[in-house]
Parts: C-alpha cells; structure tokens; sequence
C-alpha cells in the first residue's frame, strides 16, 4: 500500500470518527431536548385542562368534545384527573383510554409528587395538582408526531450531510495528499534515472526546511559521498594496476633475459637478487594495501583494547631499526610520567603500530643521517606524538596531497616508495578519532604530529 493511500485513509478514518461522533451527539442531544420539552407541553396542557375544570366550571362534556373534535395537534394529549384514593373525576375518553393507571401508578405519583415514562410511542406524565386545597393526580399521554418527524427528518440529513462530506473528503484528500506528496513522486523519479554513469546527478531541493527538504538533501549528501566513493575507487583501482604492473613486468622480463643464454654463476645471482628486490617491493606494496583496506573500515567494527603508547612506540622502532641498518630512531618524553593513565591509548595495537612504522621509517628514509627524532607528550585528554627529521623537507604544493593514497611527490626521486604510508597513516588516526599534522620547510626538515585521545 502506497503512502499516499495510507495518509488519505489514516486522515478519512480520522475525520469521519470525529464527524460520525458530532452527528451521533447531535441526535441524541435533540432527541433528548425533544423528549424533555414535549413532557414540560404535557404537563402544561395538563395543567390548563385541570383548571379549566375547576375554575373555569368548563363541563366535562366541553371538554372531551374539544378532544374529540380538534384537528391541533397540541390538544391531542389524552388527559385523566383523579383524586388520591384512585376515583376517576375526569377523563378525555374513558372508551380508548390510552393509559392504563392503576392504583399503583397513582400511589407512586403521590409519594413522587412527579412521574414521566414512555409506554410504546406514548410519553405519559404524572403529576400532583392541588386546588381548594385539596390534592389531584393528573395523568396526560401523547404521541409527539411532530417532534418525532423532526427528528426522522433531522436523522435523514446527518445521515446524507455525513456521505456528501466525507465524499467530498476523500476528494480533496486525496487532492492535498497527492500535492504534498509531488517532492516525492519527484524525488522517486530523478532517483530511478540516477546510475553509475551519472552519480554527478542530484536531487532538486526545493525547501531545506520541510521533511522532504531534509530527505532530498540527505539524499544528495548520499549521492556525494558515493560519487566519491567510486571516484576513489577508480584511481585506487588505476594506481594499483599501475604499481602492481611495474614491479612484475620487470620481474618477468629480467627472468625471461635469464632464460635466453647460458650465463655464469654471478650473473645468475644479480638477476636474482634484482628480481627478490622487485618481488620485495611487490610484497611491501601488498601488505600496503591490505592494511590499507583494514584502515577502511568501520571504526565500530575494528577491535580495541587499552594499552602503553610508548610500549608500540618502542615495538614499532624495532621494527623499523631491521628494515634497514642505517636508520636511526630516537625517542624521548616531554615530561615524567607519573601515572600509567597518561599515555593509555584505546586503540587497535596492530593498525597504530603500522601508522607510526609508517611515519618512522618515512622520516628516516628522506633524512641524510636517516634519524627520526619521537618526543612524547601528553595531558588529561590525549597524547600527542611529533616525528621529527632534518630530511629535504616537502615542497609546499606538494603538502596538500601528501595524505592523498599514491601520491609521489617531487622527492621521489630521493627515495623509492608506492605512496601508500602517510595515506594509510591518516586513515588509521582517522579511525581512532586522532588527527596528524604537517609542518615542514625544504632542507630543513619536516614535523609530523599526531594526537590521540586517551579513550
């Protein structure tokens, strides 16, 4: 079931309960109001009959002549008087006699001084009257014909008022629905043609202010983050066929020069160690890029634990101390430690290990003395960490991209790499909300700061 349909039957529903509520409490308030005037009528004419009878010596004869002969509906209520021990003084017409009164009726409106009840179609009222003091029961019974068909009549227009507007309802709903609901219908539409060729399209926001402002916007910043995702990943997917054919195209073709002639033992193992120099490269590049695509994932799905930032510092330098016997890594504390808590790290051990060999090993790779200088410091909320080198430094235009995966700036040439550390890097400190900076000056050297909060 559409939304449209849902909104318009959620909205008819609604309505025709409240309508159907006010009709029903319409009738049954001018029912009642019907039935409570005509008993106060009854009870006048009542009145009216008796003192004809008494004071105005109007003999009974008269007085059921004009019963009988009327045509007023008004003097069609059928009147008894009695006295208290139950003898018959006047009736209207003993012969029909609508109201069967019994002693006990008659007792009942002595001690209630007032009775009013229906009996079929009749409304009966019952009432003391005195008169030279002395006491009279009165009973009068009517049909209010007139009343009853006003209020038929009044039942058949609440009936047909209620299925022209709830006709007419269902109309303009559906109307309004359909109109408010068109940013939808627009939205839905200009979806359906977005695809993979053309995620540069977006959805049209005609009021940021509204529900459906709020969703097309929300949608176009989807659209932009996918567009970007697939951006990404076609230059990841072009860098990597690139890096990945460099290496092995040269593996092979050294191989394939080996195969062509007999050669001697040397010549044999420099093709060799040429080619484990690229197979190396091509495994480093490999292992580059799984850690890269772990460094992709949701921060709520990689595994984290607390431990010593300066333990990993440490581990992390040994590592970097065997890649190569000439790099140097020395690290130092701003301040004592006094409490174990200052340098505690909630984080995953093996990705922050891989981010700072990264940045070691890039701040001893483009120094002359391949020395990497770490000092540690902290406060209540995080620690910061600075790699610091007297290497060539970055050119400032390259500083921008220096983060971006594959990059290679204008100091390639120093010293080989894929472009892969500092990107991966990034995305780690990312990942652990940490944030890394850059300060660096050519020939001087370059300062990379990386803050972790403590949790």
């Amino acid at each position: 079931m559409k939304i449209r349909v849902k909104l318009l039957l959620l909205f008819l529903t609604l309505f025709a309960s409240l309508l159907l509520a006010f009709a029903i409490f319409i009738y049954i308030y001018s029912a009642k109001t019907r039935k409570d005037q005509y008993y106060k009528q009854l009870k006048r004419e009542a009145i009216t009959k008796a003192n004809l009878l008494f004071d105005a010596k109007v003999p009974a004869a008269v007085l059921q002549l004009i019963y009988k002969t009327t045509p007023n509906s008004l003097f069609e209520e059928e009147v008894a008087i009695y006295d208290t021990s139950f003898h018959l003084l006047y009736h209207d017409a003993v012969q029909i006699d609508k109201v069967k009164e019994t002693r006990k009726m008659i007792d009942q409106i002595v001690q209630e001084k007032e009775i009013t009840f229906d009996q079929g179609s009749l409304q009966v009222v019952g009432l003391l009257y005195e008169h030279h003091q002395k006491t009279y029961v009165i009973t009068a019974a009517a049909s209010d014909q007139y009343g009853l068909n006003r209020l038929q009549a009044l039942k058949y227009a609440l009936i047909v008022s209620f299925i022209i507007i709830i006709s007419l309802t269902i109309a303009a709903g559906y109307y309004f629905v359909s109109r408010a609901l068109k940013p939808v219908t627009e939205i839905v539409d200009k979806v359906a043609q977005i695809t993979a060729t053309n995620l540069y399209n977006r959805v049209q926001v005609k009021n940021q202010k509204d529900e459906i402002g709020e969703l097309a916007h929300t949608f176009n910043g989807m659209l932009d983050r996918l567009e970007q995702s697939f951006d990404s990943q076609k230059s990841f997917v072009s860098n990597i066929s690139h890096e990945l054919r460099t290496p092995l195209s040269t593996i092979i073709g050294e191989l394939q020069l080996a195969l062509i002639r007999e050669r001697n033992t040397d010549e044999y193992k420099e093709i060799i160690k040429l080619s484990l120099n690229d197979a190396q490269s091509l495994a480093k590049l490999s292992n580059g890029l799984l850690d890269l695509a772990k460094a992709s994932y949701d921060r709520n799905t990689v595994s984290k634990k607390k431990f010593r930032a300066d333990e990993l510092l440490m581990e992390a330098r040994e590592t970097v101390l065997k890649i190569s016997e000439n790099y140097k890594v020395d690290v130092q504390f701003a301040r004592e430690i006094e409490d174990d808590d200052d340098i505690l790290i909630n984080g995953n051990e093996y990705l922050l290990k891989v981010a700072f060999i990264n940045v070691m090993e890039n701040a001893c790779k483009f120094s002359p003395n391949h020395l990497c200088t770490i000092e540690i410091d902290f406060n209540a909320t995080r620690i910061s960490l600075s790699f610091k080198d007297t290497g060539i430094g970055i050119p400032p235009e390259d500083i921008p991209n220096i983060f971006t995966a594959f990059y290679r700036g204008k100091n390639k040439d120093f010293s080989s790499g894929n472009g892969i550390g500092l990107s991966l890097s990034q995305k780690i400190i990312s990942m652990h909300q940490g944030t890394i900076q850059l300060n660096s000056i050519v020939n001087k050297g370059s300062t990379f700061r990386i803050d972790i909060p403590h949790l």
